[in-house]
């Protein structure tokens, strides 16, 4: 389908969510939360987005497996504003990657221990069994 205002090809929800492996319940929550613009619908009310939409959605998919959650997507939404404005967007996503970068450091300090203290409970055990 072609947009009224030229020739940018839009969309189908449907479409999009089968091409990206997400629900199209998915990018209808998205939209609600937020951190994606709402589609125009067709006549028969279905959802196409515009090329801009579907790379935000590819950076959102992302920051998701970056482990960002929907609150700091809305925050960074908010950021880049109705203006669109990527200088005052990514100051917030630099931000907000650090935060995310400790995180993953303190839990891999926190499993780094759990497995020093199961290599060691298993050396316990093997003696243990070994001496019986």
């Amino acid at each position: 389908m072609n947009s009224s205002s030229g020739n940018e090809e839009l969309v189908s929800i449907g479409d999009l969510a089968k091409s990206l492996n997400l629900t199209t319940r998915t990018l209808r929550y998205w939209e609600e939360a937020g951190i994606i613009e709402a589609a125009p619908r067709s006549d028969g009310s279905n959802r196409f987005y515009s090329q801009d939409i579907v790379k935000r959605v590819r950076f959102i998919i992302k920051l998701k497996e970056l482990g960002l959650t929907i609150q700091e997507l809305q925050d960074l939404y908010t950021a880049y504003g109705e203006v669109k404005r990527t200088d005052r967007m990514i100051p917030a996503l630099v931000q907000t990657l650090d935060k995310h970068i400790n995180l993953v450091d303190e839990k891999m300090a926190r499993m780094a221990s759990l497995r020093k203290d199961i290599v060691e409970y298993r050396q316990r055990m093997s003696t243990k069994l070994n001496n019986n």
